[in-house]
């Protein structure tokens, strides 16, 4: 099947098996390894990235169903060597340990301050419900989410 989508503000145009999952197509065709492989089940949130929007679980999207969309990954947020205003909180935060499930984690809130530049605690806590993280405590996580609130930032 011949798809066309937008990854990362690329165009790309790519003969592919629409049965082929959306991570194995991500890492392995286009070589972005920042999305990550945990539960395959859709549970963990490590390979969250953005698809029209909304974060999304790619372990449980098929390729066939991406064609004419829209996808962001965590190499899509940083712009021309500057990391974007949420990957720097989550930086100066203390929020990336391990950094297993830090990109899909970025991209639930990522998702979430596209969609309300100003969520309430309550609200960050639900964006990043689908993503498990053995070593933050959430804590962080959140801070660095409320640290950029209400801040001039580029979404």
């Amino acid at each position: 099947m011949i798809i066309e989508l937008a990854v990362n503000n690329k165009n790309i145009k790519m003969d592919v098996d629409p049965t082929t999952r959306l991570i194995d197509f991500l890492r392995d065709d286009l070589n972005l390894t920042g999305v990550k492989e945990g539960c395959s089940e859709g549970e963990c949130g490590a390979c969250t990235v953005i698809l029209n929007g909304e974060a999304v679980t790619s372990c449980t999207i098929l390729t066939g169903q991406a064609d004419g969309c829209d996808i962001t990954t965590i190499e899509g947020l940083a712009q021309s060597g500057e990391l974007d205003d949420i990957q720097k909180s989550f930086i100066e935060n203390g929020a990336v340990q391990c950094g297993f499930c830090t990109p899909g984690m970025i991209l639930s809130c990522k998702a979430l301050l596209m969609k309300n530049p100003n969520p309430s605690e309550d609200e960050i806590k639900r964006a990043i419900e689908g993503n498990l993280c053995r070593c933050t405590g959430y804590n962080k996580i959140v801070k660095a989410v409320k640290d950029i609130v209400g801040k001039e930032v580029q979404l």
